[in-house]
């Protein structure tokens, strides 16, 4: 453990409330930590009950079994190094007593209570012993024991990382609950089991098995115990994304808990809906589930966290004038409540909001509340939560409040203090396996080097935070929301600042060592992005890296990574068999972003081609001038463009070069990555295309016109010499396409429907005759087409989608889409087009396919050409549409 004993950090912060308004508007990238509490098995683990004292114990027998429920009531109330302590003592005494079925109960609660420590050898020895102990008894009576063990072994196995050991684990404990007919524990080890399978990559069986569980939930006669089962599935469901079924669980929950008067299980449930209805960003609706819940529930500890989300709430939508009673009455709830984790973290959240309100002005606080909110008040808030923890030995618990007080410091530019804080915090999370804050803490010190001077120390500490983030991909993602929904504040900034940084550190032509990490950070960040959009690590799997396929398998092909930091827009280049170049242009991010809306909104027009050249020209003068003799010289045909930020929202066969588009010069495609799938030219002589279409949307979709033209566009894909499958109108619905998927040989899938892509899956869909097929779910079409199909699909087409109005990260969608499909190759459109243009460009890319010994990405080109040299269509808003993801050759 770390000295952390002697904590006087109030009185060194040297704040003035002249200062601190001074500096207000430099609080914007503050984290936002808000307390998504979800009460999903995982997070709330049963304790294995300790069996009651027969009439022959002894009076230390029954000081033990006190000794033991102690343990269990200090677990509960968070104070977890303290059940340890007193569980241990009770273990040493059950095992001189000899008392085998109570030291292995016993065993196991000590077991969960080092998981919650991060002390996962003492965990696993606790656990280990228990069990044997528990199965070298045959008595049927501890079968409920043996259970129980079981869970929190699972919940061990799935912490370490060992996922196939932890759902072989709760597929035993289901087998044993169902032996015994405890139906909730069946639930618990299912939601487990789904959990496990998530973890693997395993969405589709993830999600039949919570299926699987809702319907043997509802046969259920009304309980307690079905009330909390189906928050536990709600809960689970919003993890895996699927809003729609996680918020009717949830609400069945609250409608028993209702009907049986449980004001606990009623706000707890209602705790629930305002999570979900706040990741499906309906704000207002969670502000008054949170409301609600705060009025109904029994548990002090539930009331102040929903009202700590409301405030939350309340400052990111800038409702400031709302703020002022939650904080006349949140602090007086905190500080009723007893010391524990939960009650720690709930100060640290309430502080962090506090500190974005300092953000704005605060001429709208009264002088009461604006003393509460005085940076002063804070520190002296973070240095008391400092002391609560160490005094509970909870090292979690301190480390996250030392990362608080650590970046208070930083933003007073106190670095000497604030860099000792957070070495000290680091130390801590390191200790007790913490890697979600020993992240946020290693970035936090790269930033403290960086404003020191010691640019070595902190591109090691950026290092550091980046390996951190990917050894948790899988973790930040499945579970823990508060990340996933401030993405963009706590993860995306590392891998920008670090790849800055990177560039910056050498004076003149850089390293190629130092461009190649550089530009694989980017390829993380892409990565983590799309883990982000899904919740859950997306690409996995052997790839072969660009470089090696165009010094290889296509040297006419060059790849281009531009890079979007705060006040440089930079490029590295590779071009075939020659190392890496690099150039920059001194530009701020804001300008770039403006210029990228402009012709954005530009392109979508017809009548605005000479607007188009004019402002797609700076983007070419920044992208691709300051190389374009080189790529010349060295015969370059292809251009493969890993692009960031806004960028991915526009084509760049659409870019100017003062007297030709891009496009008549280059064969044009997008990488996701720095890699390919198994990059292999398609077989021309065997392609079977799926095409699946639809006319006239449906009723509910009025925002969609009809496609008259798809029945031309299905035909021309035929005439081509392509085999085709067709699902057309009412015979595409979900149901059948995902029946086609699994029982028709192909390697092109080709949708001609109506499609949007958002920078939220659940709002990136396809459209059938029967409804919406969300990205996710037509991912699990495809997942089930692996397992059963030996082929591959080598083209996904997505025509008439577009990119959603509004949206300037829209193309993730995309991007996710096409990862996620399986497919070696996506051609998509980034907005809808006419369909008669549509038909024309589909028929024409095809033919290139099918008869050409040209490449995808040359195919694609031909298409858009012939509609540039038509007198209707010569408009870049009607060719530059489609993009190609993926394996271009």
């Amino acid at each position: 453990m770390a000295p952390t004993s002697r904590v006087r950090y109030p009185n060194s912060v040297k704040f003035s409330r002249r200062k601190a308004k001074g500096k207000g508007r430099n609080w914007l990238r503050l984290l936002l930590y808000f307390l998504l509490t979800l009460l999903c098995i995982l997070a709330s683990p049963v304790l294995a009950k300790v069996p009651d004292a027969t009439h022959s114990s002894s009076q230390l027998t029954n000081v033990n079994i006190t000794a033991s429920q102690q343990g269990k009531v200090l677990y509960d109330a968070g104070r977890f190094a303290q059940a340890a302590q007193v569980l241990q003592q009770a273990a040493q005494e059950y095992k001189q007593q000899g008392d085998h079925q109570r030291l292995a109960t016993t065993l196991s609660n000590l077991s969960l209570a080092y998981q919650q420590l991060g002390a996962w050898t003492q965990a696993q020895q606790a656990i280990t012993e228990s069990l044997k102990l528990l199965k070298g008894q045959e008595k049927s009576q501890n079968l409920q024991l043996l259970a129980q063990s079981l869970d929190i072994q699972g919940r061990l196995q799935l912490a370490m990382g060992q996922t196939e050991k932890a759902l072989a684990t709760w597929q035993e404990t289901a087998k044993i609950y169902q032996q015994l007919k405890n139906h909730s524990g069946v639930v618990r080890s299912q939601i487990n089991q789904a959990q496990a399978w998530r973890t693997q990559g395993f969405f589709r069986r993830a999600v039949e098995i919570l299926e699987q569980t809702s319907q043997k939930l509802q046969s259920q006669p009304d309980s307690i115990e079905k009330a909390v089962g189906l928050r536990s599935l709600g809960d689970a469901l919003l993890v895996t994304g699927d809003h729609k079924n996680s918020r009717l669980a949830l609400q069945q929950s609250l409608e028993i808990a209702q009907r049986m008067q449980s004001r606990a299980e009623i706000g707890a449930s209602l705790f629930s809906l305002g999570n979900n209805a706040r990741i499906h960003q309906q704000k207002v609706e969670a502000i008054a589930y949170y409301k609600k819940t705060f009025q109904v529930s029994p548990s002090p500890l539930t009331k102040v966290q929903a009202q700590l989300n409301q405030l939350s709430l309340l400052v990111e939508t800038k409702q400031l004038a709302e703020i002022e009673p939650l904080l006349a009455s949140i602090p007086s709830q905190l500080y009723q409540l007893p010391p524990s984790r939960a009650a720690i973290y709930a100060q640290i959240n309430y502080v962090q909001s506090l500190m974005k309100v300092l953000s704005t002005d605060l001429e709208f606080l009264s002088k009461k509340s604006f003393s509460a909110v005085s940076i002063q008040n804070l520190a002296q808030l973070l240095a008391a939560t400092i002391q609560q923890s160490h005094s509970l030995s909870d090292q979690r618990a301190e480390a996250y409040a030392l990362l608080s007080l650590g970046n208070l410091y930083e933003k007073n530019q106190q670095w000497s203090e604030a860099k000792t804080l957070t070495e000290q915090a680091l130390i801590l999370a390191q200790t007790s396996n913490a890697s979600d804050i020993a992240y946020r803490l290693e970035w936090q010190l790269a930033r403290l080097l960086r404003a020191q001077k010691d640019i070595k120390g902190a591109i090691a500490a950026y290092d550091a935070a980046i390996e951190t983030l990917k050894s948790l991909r899988s973790d930040l993602v499945a579970v823990n929301q508060d990340v996933q929904f401030n993405f963009r504040d706590s993860v995306e900034p590392i891998y920008r600042q670090s790849v800055e940084l990177l560039l910056q550190s050498q004076s003149g032509k850089l390293d190629e060592k130092i461009l190649d990490k550089a530009r694989q950070r980017i390829e993380a960040l892409q990565l983590a992005e799309l883990d982000n959009f899904f919740q859950e690590a997306c690409l996995q799997g052997q790839s072969v890296t660009l470089d090696k396929v165009v010094d290889q398998d296509n040297p006419t092909a060059a790849i281009l990574y531009p890079i979007i930091l705060p006040n440089q827009f930079q490029v590295i280049v590779k071009i075939p068999n020659k190392p890496l170049r690099h150039y920059s242009t001194n530009i701020s991010q804001l300008e770039v972003d403006k210029v990228l809306a402009q012709v954005q909104k530009t392109l979508v027009d017809p009548a605005a081609t000479n607007a188009v050249k004019i402002q797609s020209q700076q983007i070419y003068n920044w992208l691709i001038k300051p190389i374009e003799s080189e790529l010349s010289a060295s015969g370059v045909k292809t251009l493969v463009f890993v692009l960031d930020g806004a960028l991915r929202n526009l084509p760049m066969s659409s870019l100017y070069d003062g007297q030709q588009f891009l496009v008549e010069k280059y064969a044009i495609a997008l990488s996701v990555g720095l890699q390919l799938q198994n990059p292999k030219p398609l077989v021309r002589q065997q392609l079977r295309a799926l095409t699946a279409g639809l006319i006239q949307p449906p009723p509910n979709f009025p925002n969609f016109a009809p496609l008259p033209g798809i029945e031309s566009e299905v035909q021309l894909i035929a005439s081509a010499g392509v085999s085709t499958t067709n699902l057309l109108n009412q015979n595409f619905t979900s149901k059948a396409l995902e029946n086609e998927v699994n029982t028709s040989p192909f390697n092109v899938i080709h949708l001609a429907t109506h499609g949007q892509f958002s920078s939220r899956a659940e709002n990136t869909f396809i459209l059938a005759a029967d409804g919406p097929i969300n990205v996710t779910q037509f991912d699990t079409f495809l997942r089930g087409q692996d397992e059963t199909q030996p082929g591959v699909v080598e083209l996904l087409v997505l025509s008439a989608c577009q990119t959603a109005a509004g949206d300037n990260r829209a193309a993730l969608g995309l991007a996710g889409a096409a990862v996620r499909a399986g497919a070696r190759s996506t051609l998509a459109s980034l907005w809808q087009i006419d369909d008669e243009s549509t038909a024309l460009f589909v028929g024409s890319f095809y033919r290139g396919l099918k008869d050409g010994n040209i490449t995808k990405a040359e195919a694609l080109r031909r298409a858009q050409l012939q509609l540039l040299k038509h007198p209707n269509y010569h408009a870049p808003s009607f060719w530059s549409a489609y993009v190609l993801i993926g394996n271009w050759l």
